[in-house]
C-alpha cells in the first residue's frame, strides 16, 4: 500500500490536522480511541494510506487504528490542545514534538534559531514512522505562512526530509496570510520567505486563503 506521512507544524497547522483527522477518521469507520467500528468492509480497503494498524490488535477484533501523524511545534500549549481536544488519544504520544520557547511569528526563529535546535528529533520520529512503511508515497505538511512556527520550521523541516528522501513526493496545504484577518505585521514577510523555500522543495503547494476560513 503507497502509504503518506502527515505533518502539522504550528498552531494554525495543527487547528487543520486535528479537523482533518476527525473527518477522515469518521469516513473509516474509526472512533477516538483508534478503534474500528464502521459499517463496511469499503471503509478499511485504504486504511491504511493514512493509519498504522496496531500490532496489539488483529483487524478481526474490531482492529486499532493510529494515525500516522507527526505534531509539531515551538510552545506546548497547541499540543496541550490537541491532547484535549475529541481526537487527542487518537495519536501516539511520541509523535508530539514540540520546545518550550516559541517563535514569536518570527521567520528566521523557526528556520535557523529554535526550530533548528527541535528539528532533529523531528526527523528521528519522521525516520521511524517511514521505517514502518511497506512503500512509502510521500509526505504532506498542513502549516501557515504567516506565523513563525509553521512558516519557519515547516518549511526548514520539508527542506531536510526532501535531502533524505529526493525520490518521494511532498505536498504542503498552506495558509497564506490575509490583511483582513492579520494577527501581526510581520505575516507578509514570513510568507514571502516560505514560499522560495516551498517553490524550492516541494512537488504540488495546495495554497489556502485565511480569509475563506
Amino acid at each position: 500500500m503507497r502509504e503518506i506521512v502527515h505533518l502539522q507544524a504550528g498552531q494554525c497547522g495543527n487547528q487543520i490536522g486535528a479537523k482533518f483527522w476527525e473527518i477522515i477518521s469518521e469516513e473509516h469507520g474509526i472512533d477516538p480511541t483508534g478503534i474500528y467500528h464502521g459499517e463496511s468492509d469499503l471503509q478499511l480497503e485504504r486504511v491504511s494510506v493514512y493509519y498504522n494498524e496496531a500490532s496489539a490488535y488483529s483487524r478481526s477484533s474490531g482492529g486499532k487504528y493510529v494515525p500516522r501523524a507527526i505534531l509539531l511545534d515551538l510552545e506546548p500549549g497547541t499540543m496541550e490542545a490537541v491532547r484535549s481536544g475529541p481526537y487527542g488519544k487518537l495519536f501516539r504520544p511520541d509523535n508530539f514534538v514540540f520546545g518550550q520557547s516559541g517563535a514569536g511569528n518570527n521567520w528566521a526563529k523557526g528556520h535557523y534559531t529554535e526550530g533548528a535546535e527541535l528539528v532533529d528529533a523531528v526527523l528521528d520520529v519522521v525516520r521511524k514512522e517511514c521505517e514502518n512503511c511497506d512503500c512509502l508515497q510521500g509526505f504532506q505538511l498542513t502549516h501557515s505562512l504567516g506565523g513563525g512556527t509553521g512558516s519557519g520550521m515547516g518549511t526548514l523541516l520539508i527542506s531536510k526530509i526532501r535531502e533524505e528522501y529526493p525520490d518521494r513526493i511532498m505536498n504542503t496545504y498552506s495558509v497564506v496570510p490575509s490583511p483582513k484577518v492579520s494577527d501581526t505585521v510581520v505575516e507578509p514577510y514570513n510568507a514571502t520567505l516560505s514560499i522560495h523555500q516551498l517553490v524550492e522543495n516541494t512537488d504540488e503547494t495546495y495554497c489556502i486563503d485565511n480569509e475563506a476560513l
